[in-house]
């Protein structure tokens, strides 16, 4: 394998911990996890979830290390856009399976360092605009 591959195969599975990690929180937190990796033609949501009559898009990033910025930092304005967009997708893809009327519908953002060694940091950030 070479090493572009293995540096993939390792970032894959770094997200997928990472998800994981912001599931669990998510959960411990109160929040329902209704799905994880939905997927349209336009792109992904990594997490949707539902806190009390919220409907939360959550984006999850997961970093080694901030040398390439922060894991908060590389979600963009255009980013967040985008996630508001498929927000709507999901709804209208999900009406006859959701049976609740949303009193909002926000973008939460986890975003997990997990170093090689240390102590792995977490944020979450809720309702971001």
């Amino acid at each position: 394998m070479d090493d572009n591959m293995e540096k993939k195969n390792s970032r894959g599975a770094l997200g997928r911990w990472g998800e994981q990690h912001a599931a669990n929180l998510l959960e411990s937190a109160g929040m329902h996890i209704v799905e994880r990796n939905w997927r349209c033609a336009r792109g992904e949501i990594d997490i949707i979830a539902i806190d009390e009559r919220d409907l939360v898009i959550v984006e999850v990033k997961t970093r080694r290390d901030d040398n390439k910025g922060s894991a908060l930092a590389a979600v963009t304005p255009d980013k967040l856009a985008q996630l508001r967009r498929l927000a709507i997708m999901w709804l209208a893809a999900s009406q006859r399976n959701v049976n609740i009327n949303f009193r909002a519908i926000r973008v939460d953002i986890v975003a997990i360092t997990r170093p090689l060694q240390g102590k792995t940091r977490v944020l979450h950030v809720r309702g971001v605009e």
